[in-house]
């Protein structure tokens, strides 16, 4: 009877020891997963920009908030949207911020990629601009106009020149579409010559005026206020951080989603002068 006794209770103390040592390993593995959720990322994430405002937005008001969850920060410059965009998608960079909704359709459409947009950030509008003429009065016929060469934002600069008068272009839903032969009404008899839009401020000196996108134009020294006509921009061109489709519900992305849409960035932003003029996200209206 002993004996069975004593098998009984080495039976149990093995058991007691295995369950013991589950319950342990199922504390640990939870305290692990919890230590996963809170960690600091250590990661570094590639942001893509073009000339403009984009990346002093980023550098002033969300680096530091990154930083802080422990994320490093590298800004890779790229001389035009197509780059970035590329760069995106082939996974060299963790995001790209230049540009808005039509633009990224757009680039989708062509080119048969998944990018998509995942917040809005203060961007300047396009503007009209000259250091020949001081203002729109002077005008005279035959004037050359430049505007960018790329249907999307020539769309945004033919309707500057609708608004003020100087042109009426053919209704069309599909931005894309837009081109200077739209133009079915030319009193003044303006000459449009499309260029690329990174061209638009160094042309200043060859045209009588020029449409010049909002981060360009920045980039170029040209304050808002110097523009002679600001687009009345509306929510489809304000610009975009953009991903890749598989990203888009990531840590990282949620992180960025967060520090631009945070009370320290609204302050950034609205404290600082530079930024005077841009068209804000409707977040910062909340």
């Amino acid at each position: 009877m002993r004996k069975v006794l004593m098998h009984r209770l080495t039976v149990f103390t093995r058991l007691a020891t295995i369950a013991i040592s589950a319950v342990l390993f199922l504390s640990s593995n939870a305290t692990h997963a919890a230590d996963d959720t809170a960690a600091t990322p250590h990661q570094t994430l590639r942001i893509g920009f073009v000339p403009g405002p984009y990346a002093d937005e980023f550098r002033q008001g969300i680096e530091p908030q990154l930083l802080r969850r422990g994320y490093k920060v590298q800004y890779v410059e790229f001389s035009t949207g197509l780059e970035a965009n590329h760069a995106v998608y082939s996974g060299e960079i963790t995001a790209d911020v230049m540009q808005h909704s039509v633009y990224l359709k757009s680039y989708n459409d062509r080119n048969g990629t998944d990018l998509v947009p995942v917040v809005q950030v203060p961007t300047p509008p396009m503007g009209l601009y000259s250091t020949k003429h001081r203002s729109l009065a002077e005008v005279k016929r035959g004037a050359t106009i430049a505007v960018p060469n790329d249907p999307v934002n020539m769309e945004r600069a033919l309707k500057i020149l609708q608004n003020i008068g100087w042109i009426r272009i053919r209704p069309n839903p599909n931005p894309v579409d837009v081109t200077e032969h739209d133009v079915i009404a030319n009193p003044g008899g303006i000459r449009i010559v499309p260029l690329e839009s990174a061209q638009a401020p160094r042309a200043l000196e060859d045209v009588d005026y020029a449409a010049i996108q909002g981060n360009f134009a920045i980039a170029s020294g040209h304050r808002l206020v110097d523009a002679l006509a600001l687009e009345q921009m509306t929510s489809p061109y304000v610009n975009q951080v953009v991903v890749k489709a598989t990203n888009r519900n990531s840590r990282a992305t949620a992180d960025i989603v967060a520090a631009y849409q945070s009370d320290e960035f609204r302050h950034a932003i609205l404290d600082n002068h530079a930024f005077d003029g841009f068209r804000l996200p409707d977040y910062f209206h909340r």
